[in-house]
């Protein structure tokens, strides 16, 4: 008994808050729930990013479910990757159970029913708010390390944007930049070596292959436009409560370059835009990243450390990342330091690697006298996982193994007339929607190479009339000059003595 009133004590103190923070659950001890011995997150440090691991059913999704819904319910706008579409249930509220309420009454916190407000967003064709960058915002860095191009690939990709700023022409989607790729090595390759260098056939060749192979992984569908203002992320609805915008990934999970794109996109859109925040006592927007490992799948290194830079940097943005995935290990280590929460619910161990990388993430653990940490990752069950987070301080809280409490909404997808009437209330769907294919490079160097097309057909007829009126001169001029036998021949007076002769012949 003793044991356990220390315990509680032992959470209680290393959780207690002076702010706002979101209660996860109550701590366990050896399997046993202790009612009130709450596990609670200052919401001043949740843009400290964090991870979400386990298993696959051990309960992830809802715990990132219960963080989206507690932060919204707090007027903290959420962005959502749904990789296997069963977060759009948020919009609806829980239709409650009695093991829910048994749950709860272990944990000591009432159950309430509650929806949010959410808007469907997508990256593809699926139904929801187009997501969509132009080529020109990604800017020759980003996109060189999206294709993960050469050093000299690279540079190359630099002149074209500085030809295209120069010459005004906009690159807004992926034909534009294949366009004046070619038209850099066939039409105008002249002016190019004249002014910027020449650029090599087959260095242009391998960068077309490269994004050749991003359009076929679904890129054209999202370089273009009407690109996506993050203003649009941070709305609060008119209850008070931040809008939980659930992106739908369903049919991309086989074509992580996309993902990767799109994400590095947006978070370096929000690290460029978004003010300082410094200590500003809660997040602006919270993302999390479901399927993490999507986005660490075949990224080149220089991929990778623009990701840990923009992790480090972000925060002070007061934009926190939570990733969401079975295995921490699927996060990069320079990632992984960065996480101020860890949410690790149970893994299993079925083979020697499996307990290997136990114990490798039990050591990322604070030490607890009152569990052995690896033993404990293996016995967690459903809805349960080890936490530990910062306090207000920013110091590590003590670790806990905690009943987490059950979502508020509904832990299912909307049917498809629930999802088509949340739809039709959007107000970003009309914004963002319409395909725009304004004037870019594509059109204006079509039109150059036109006009260069005609003035050389014009001046090749030119020249070939003047080629015919030249044969045709000489022609004549050589006509007009007779042969002198011919010219004495045909003289008057030799046909005159010819006819004299003939007379005198015929008398």
């Amino acid at each position: 008994m003793a044991d356990k009133q220390a315990f509680f004590d032992h959470i209680e103190k290393g959780y207690t808050t002076k702010g706002e923070a979101i209660t996860l659950g109550a701590a366990m001890l050896r399997g046993e729930t202790l009612t009130n011995a709450l596990v609670k997150i200052p919401l001043k440090t949740m843009n400290r990013h964090g991870l979400i691991a386990g298993a696959t059913g051990t309960g992830k999704t809802k715990s990132l479910q219960v963080l989206a819904e507690n932060l919204s319910e707090k007027g903290v706008p959420v962005l959502l990757m749904d990789m296997k579409g069963d977060l759009s249930g948020i919009a609806k509220p829980s239709p409650g159970h009695a093991k829910i309420n048994e749950r709860h009454g272990k944990i000591g916190i009432p159950f309430t029913s509650k929806k949010f407000p959410v808007e469907i967003m997508t990256l593809s064709e699926q139904n929801g708010v187009r997501l969509r960058a132009t080529v020109s915002e990604f800017g020759p860095v980003l996109l060189s390390r999206i294709l993960d191009v050469s050093e000299t690939q690279a540079g190359i990709i630099s002149v074209i944007f500085k030809y295209c700023d120069d010459n005004k022409l906009p690159l807004l989607d992926l034909k534009d930049f294949k366009k004046i790729l070619q038209y850099a090595t066939n039409e105008e390759k002249d002016e190019f070596s004249e002014e910027y260098g020449r650029i090599s056939s087959a260095s242009t060749g391998a960068i077309l292959r490269r994004i050749v192979a991003l359009e076929q992984q679904g890129g054209d569908l999202f370089f273009g436009e009407k690109s996506f203002d993050t203003d649009d992320l941070l709305r609060i609805d008119e209850n008070g409560m931040g809008y939980i915008n659930i992106v739908r990934l369903t049919d991309i999970q086989d074509r992580p370059k996309l993902f990767s794109t799109f994400m590095l996109s947006l978070l370096a859109e929000i690290y460029t835009t978004f003010p300082e925040q410094g200590d500003s006592g809660r997040p602006e927007l919270v993302i999390f990243i479901d399927e993490a490992h999507l986005m660490f799948k075949e990224a080149s290194d220089a991929l990778l450390d623009q990701i840990e830079s923009i992790v480090k940097l972000i925060r002070s943005k007061g934009v926190g990342l939570y990733f969401v995935t079975q295995n921490p290990t699927d996060v990069p280590d320079a990632v992984l330091s960065q996480l101020g929460l860890k949410v690790q619910h149970a893994l299993r161990a079925f083979t020697a690697k499996d307990r290997k990388a136990i114990k490798l993430t039990a050591e990322n653990y604070p030490i607890s006298e009152y569990y052995k940490t690896d033993e404990v990752l293996t016995k967690l069950g459903i809805g349960e996982a080890l936490v530990s987070a910062l306090n207000e301080k920013g110091i590590p809280t003590p670790l806990a193994a905690t009943l987490m409490r059950a979502p508020m909404s509904r832990m299912d997808v909307l049917e498809d007339q629930e999802l088509k009437e949340l739809l039709g209330e959007s107000k970003l769907i009309e914004k963002y929607n319409e395909t725009v294919d304004r004037e870019s490079a594509y059109e204006l160097l079509n039109d150059k190479i036109d006009i260069a097309e005609k003035e050389e057909a014009k001046e090749k007829a030119q020249k070939e009339k003047a080629k015919v009126k030249r044969s045709s001169s000489s022609s004549s001029s050589r006509s007009s000059r007779q042969n002198p036998i011919v010219k004495v021949l045909s003289s008057p007076t030799v046909i005159r003595s010819v006819l004299g002769i003939l007379g005198k012949l015929l008398k």
